[in-house]
């Protein structure tokens, strides 16, 4: 595991280099309404992730709670 970990680290380092030393002019821009859409995409990921397990959490509770309807009957003691 330690192996892998050090190839992968050793191989980011190499291509981070190789592109830093390869660079070349880039005779372009960024359009502004290209920054608002990947702004718009990441978070339109992030409320959708989040809603999904917000469900899924709910339904894992609703479901184990249908089950009992009374704490006593899963063979608690009574006082």
């Amino acid at each position: 595991m330690r192996f892998r970990v050090f190839n992968a680290a050793l191989t980011g380092c190499l291509i981070f280099a190789l592109a830093c030393l390869f660079e070349r002019r880039a005779y372009a821009y960024i359009d502004p309404g290209s920054g608002i859409l990947a702004c718009q995409a990441v978070s339109a990921f992030l409320a959708g992730t989040l809603f999904y397990f917000r469900r899924w959490v709910r339904n894992l509770f609703h479901a184990q709670s249908e089950g009992v309807k009374n704490p006593l009957e899963m063979g608690g003691s009574r006082r």
